[in-house]
């Protein structure tokens, strides 16, 4: 139930006004730990509400562009990898280690991979030149900042409150099993 509240929190992140210095979201975070929490056949459910998000977003918020499913694929690829991510170093095993990890690898991927396919696809925003290259990674950074920022509170808030309830419970258990 968890990983679906997270994922209506990333949606309504995305699709909520805010301050443009704020461009906080939950959805590299919600992806990661949806990976780690829920079985593949659930799989679809958090891409479906993305892609569906995506295609809201570039109809009627962002009316200057055109949706093209073609300017999408390597971020929705990048949705899919990223629940592989998540399952791969948070499935089995949670440690404050791999918790880092997923908070830097998610958004450093996304980071490489959208803005790639921002200057890779036909929307002619950057020449298809190194230069034009650099400039699209140089115009993600402030995105990639937030980013890194919002997987780490969402993974810190979503996979670590619960391993200190765990932790605190335990305690709790022998501190009574040695007063008894």
């Amino acid at each position: 139930m968890a990983a679906y509240l997270l994922l209506l929190v990333a949606v309504l992140s995305r699709v909520i006004p805010h301050a443009p210095w704020w461009d906080f979201t939950a959805v590299t975070g919600c992806l990661l730990y949806f990976g780690a929490k829920r079985p593949w056949r659930e799989m679809l459910a958090p891409l479906a509400a993305l892609i569906t998000t995506d295609c809201f977003l570039t109809v009627f918020k962002y009316p200057g562009f055109t949706f093209r499913f073609a300017d999408y694929a390597f971020t929705w690829g990048w949705y899919l990898a990223a629940i592989v991510l998540g399952s791969i170093l948070l499935h089995k095993r949670v440690t404050l280690a791999r918790g880092a990890a997923g908070a830097l690898l998610g958004p450093t991927s996304f980071f490489l991979v959208s803005n790639f396919g921002v200057w890779a696809s036909g929307m002619n925003m950057y020449p298809h030149t190194l230069a034009g290259l650099a400039a699209c990674y140089w115009a993600g950074v402030p995105f990639y900042r937030n980013d890194l920022v919002s997987t780490s509170l969402v993974l810190a808030v979503a996979m670590g409150v619960p391993a200190l309830v765990h932790k605190f419970r335990q305690h709790q258990t022998s501190v009574e099993a040695g007063a008894a």
